[in-house]
């Protein structure tokens, strides 16, 4: 209780003007929403980033980042506060600038997972809010947790998964928000990784496919100028040998052996180079000998 101390908690019943207008429309909607902070505005596109919980460097990634492109581009971004993805969305989208809004599956005074205080903290501060149809002091109980991702799904336009299982969470948010008729957009990955293949099937059965954060700005009619591919050697400076090894990576980890042999260096000059890149901001080591690219 010591997070709110300062804060108060309101409560918006269904019939009163500040409940969401999204929420109104749609059946099965909480009587009352209790919440931290506001609501989203209902003039503003709004797109819910949801994901696994135990997800991969490359799932973190890509949740910051399509986070942060969004809300940058003046998109409100919805989540449940999770660890994993959820959180990496929440992250981007407080370093974009626009609003970001939590979905909780408990009252709106505990914070949890702990592992998120500091988002929880910075929502408010930052004019987001924090949500919950539970009453101030109810813990989180098994089935709170799908029952709010109704809340999440009708709170956006559209539903990005970024990181799913067969059999998850995220896929439930999913079906909430085809039967709310929203649009799904999944984030593609490897076809042999367990992580994927609830996108792969939300994709296989219908869903968007999110190869970039730009396209989802067309289900607003918005636009970006697409950036210039950082991997060009004339924005880097990179001397031949470093742009060689900065081209084997991506944001998917990259094993050092594999580096070698796309490279045809030898051990200690691969691992040399790797060090300068590390050095110069350009590459992370996210495991032993695993590397990204960092954009």
């Amino acid at each position: 209780m010591e997070e709110i101390q300062q804060t108060r908690i309101r409560c918006a019943r269904k019939d009163s003007g500040v409940y969401p207008a999204r929420l109104k429309e749609l059946p099965g909607m909480p009587k009352q929403l209790y919440y931290i902070g506001s609501f989203p505005d209902d003039a503003k596109p709004t797109a819910a980033i949801v994901g696994a919980r135990l997800c991969s460097p490359y799932g973190r990634i890509q949740a910051f980042n399509y986070g942060k492109f969004l809300s940058e581009h003046g998109v409100q971004v919805i989540s449940g506060m999770a660890a994993g993805i959820d959180a990496e969305g929440h992250k981007g989208a407080l370093e974009g600038g626009t609003p970001t809004f939590a979905v909780l599956g408990n009252g709106v005074d505990i914070c949890y997972p702990s592992s998120s205080r500091g988002i929880y903290r910075r929502i408010p501060e930052k004019n987001g809010g924090i949500i919950s149809e539970y009453e101030p002091g109810t813990k989180g109980r098994a089935y709170y947790f799908p029952a709010r991702n109704r809340i999440i799904s009708g709170l956006a336009d559209l539903v990005l998964v970024v990181e799913a299982k067969e059999k998850s969470g995220s896929l439930i948010t999913a079906a909430c928000a085809l039967e709310q008729g929203k649009m799904v957009y999944a984030i593609p990955g490897a076809v042999n990784d367990a992580l994927s293949r609830g996108c792969h099937k939300l994709i296989y059965d219908g869903a968007g496919i999110a190869y970039s954060p730009e396209i989802l700005l067309d289900e607003w009619g918005l636009s970006v100028k697409k950036k210039t591919n950082l991997s060009e050697k004339s924005k880097l400076g990179l001397a031949t040998d470093l742009d060689l090894v900065y081209s084997c990576l991506d944001l998917r980890p990259k094993n050092l052996d594999h580096i070698i042999r796309k490279t045809g260096f030898s051990p200690g000059k691969t691992a040399g180079i790797l060090g300068q890149l590390i050095l110069m901001g350009l590459v992370k080591e996210t495991g032993r000998q695993y590397y990204i690219r960092l954009e």
